[in-house]
């Protein structure tokens, strides 16, 4: 048995929102990438579009990851077969398959492995950024990969998936690359921490990124800091790190973590746990240079034992999620977004939490569209943490263990005009019962 709850758009204040299609990969299969209008009405659907990561393109069309290839169906060991740029009406435009030769279990052949990221040449960021549209020919694909093997100098664990970005030109060639599990000693972490690491990698973590994506123009790079040069990567480790790398040297030139103690700043804004979707907001929008993350929670790091870590590994522990928005220069929380100031009084941080997947957007009319992935939830709130829009997945409501759930991995908005084929939607208010006053009728009523 299940909780009851509403599916679809639950609320929806027009007046208060950046209208336009939202675009999220729904994770069951057989459903795939779903458009929805602002009253979730499908407007469109990719089933065969079925990875984590998938951008809407300038006129329609989509950018994202398949499978069927080499594996059977979407695999988070695996990774998508191919990516693909896809018009309209499904013509394919443009493909990339080719990153690393799968060659264990059932797999056999050469595969994207693409996973949790993709970032199109002309846009820093995978969202809508005014002025900065992504190319749709002769384009550069930024994306992350795995690669599977042995990194003895890291861990004793065999790695299924070890993180990989990879930028792709536009005949299939992989230009650039880097893997953490090659450039473990940048990091800095401390002796216990990589002794944990080394005796246990958690399958891959602590070589494991969530995201990747273009500093792009930014205000820091103008006032001549080079950290922050364009074309440098920002990236997130799943074991409490957020940092940047130089595309020319491939050095590890800004970042936060691993060691949370020394900097006051970052004692401040406290560890953060298992991030997704680190990036700099773009410059045009709204706080245009900070950075922008959903701090998932759970469980990461790594170091010296303590009761809740026996053997080091996943020492940080917190059990609700927050969206913080960082000045990278200065390190002080210009914003954050977290359960009690979504309305939660009572001291339930847990009414936000997503330990997993998740992402946050930073809209042109200065609202943020947030993904909490694990309840197949989206909302964009304002400034002042009001809820404006939210939208429960109802294409994932399915079983698992007993357990009922509707996932979604990231959800992006995009205007209207992105898509000409169709016509502008009508925009309906939808306004929620009061809880206290919401019933459902018996049987026979």
């Amino acid at each position: 048995m299940y909780t009851v709850y509403p599916t679809g758009t639950t609320i929806y204040k027009p007046e208060k929102c950046f209208n336009g299609y939202t675009l999220y990969p729904s994770m069951k299969h057989g459903v795939g990438a779903v458009l929805v209008d602002m009253n979730g009405n499908v407007v469109k659907s990719w089933p065969h579009i079925d990875s984590f990561m998938v951008n809407l393109l300038p006129e329609g069309r989509i950018l994202g990851g398949r499978t069927g290839r080499v594996t059977s169906t979407y695999d988070h060991t695996y990774g998508a077969d191919d990516v693909v740029q896809e018009d309209w009406d499904g013509n394919v435009e443009w493909s990339f398959g080719k990153a690393d030769e799968l060659g264990f279990d059932e797999a056999k052949g050469w595969s994207a492995r693409q996973n949790h990221d993709l970032v199109r040449e002309g846009c820093p960021v995978g969202y809508y950024v005014p002025g900065a549209a992504p190319k749709t020919d002769s384009a550069r694909t930024l994306m992350l990969s795995y690669r599977t093997g042995h990194w003895p100098e890291v861990t004793r664990d065999f790695l299924p998936r070890a993180t990989r970005m990879i930028e792709v030109n536009w005949n299939g060639e992989i230009t650039w690359d880097w893997m953490p599990a090659e450039q473990f000693e940048q990091f800095g972490h401390s002796e216990a921490a990589k002794n944990a690491i080394m005796r246990h990698c958690r399958n891959q973590h602590a070589v494991f990124q969530n995201t990747c994506s273009y500093l792009g123009p930014n205000p820091w790079f103008d006032a001549g800091d080079e950290r922050f040069d364009p074309e440098n990567i920002i990236t997130d480790d799943r074991g409490t790190m957020l940092y940047i790398i130089s595309k020319k040297t491939k050095e590890i030139v800004w970042k936060v973590g691993p060691d949370y103690t020394k900097d006051p700043k970052l004692k401040a804004i406290g560890c953060i746990i298992g991030p997704h979707h680190t990036h700099l907001i773009p410059k045009g929008l709204p706080g245009e240079g900070n950075v922008l993350v959903f701090d998932n929670g759970g469980a990461a790091g790594f170091g010296e034992p303590n009761p809740g870590a026996p053997d080091g590994t996943w020492n940080a522990l917190r059990d609700h999620s927050r969206v913080l928005e960082i000045n990278p220069i200065t390190m002080d929380l210009v914003w954050e977004y977290t359960a009690e100031q979504s309305g939660y009084f009572g001291g339930d941080p847990a009414r936000f939490y997503s330990r997993y997947k998740s992402a946050a957007q930073r809209l042109p009319n200065g609202n943020t569209l947030i993904t909490e992935s694990n309840c197949g939830r989206m909302l964009e709130v304002t400034r002042e943490h009001e809820i404006v829009w939210e939208h429960i997945n109802p294409n994932n409501l399915a079983e698992r263990d007993g357990i009922f759930y509707s996932d979604i991995f990231r959800g992006y908005r995009y205007p209207y005009e992105w898509v000409p084929q169709l016509d502008v939607p009508e925009e309906r208010a939808v306004v929620p019962p009061a809880n206290g006053e919401f019933r459902l009728p018996a049987v026979g009523d």
